[in-house]
């Protein structure tokens, strides 16, 4: 299996996690003040959304060139 098909493979490989997952999230933690020994933190949620025309695209691409890779080698 040549580069290029094995690079087809690892994104079909994210298109499907990108299909299957469809949004994560993480938090951040930020100091908000520090006096002394005192210390306030604040906690951000942050969402994101992996958009399906994308995970599609990835999908497409991952077929092609793996069908590339083959007719290639």
């Amino acid at each position: 299996m040549g580069k290029i098909a094995i690079l087809g493979v690892v994104l079909i490989v994210l298109g499907i996690a990108g299909l299957v997952i469809g949004h994560f999230s993480y938090t951040e933690t930020k100091p908000v003040l520090k006096a002394g020994p005192l210390q306030v933190n604040s906690q951000e949620e942050h969402h994101i959304s992996i958009p399906t025309i994308g995970s599609i695209v990835l999908l497409i691409a991952g077929a092609g060139l793996v069908v590339a890779g083959r007719r290639a080698a």
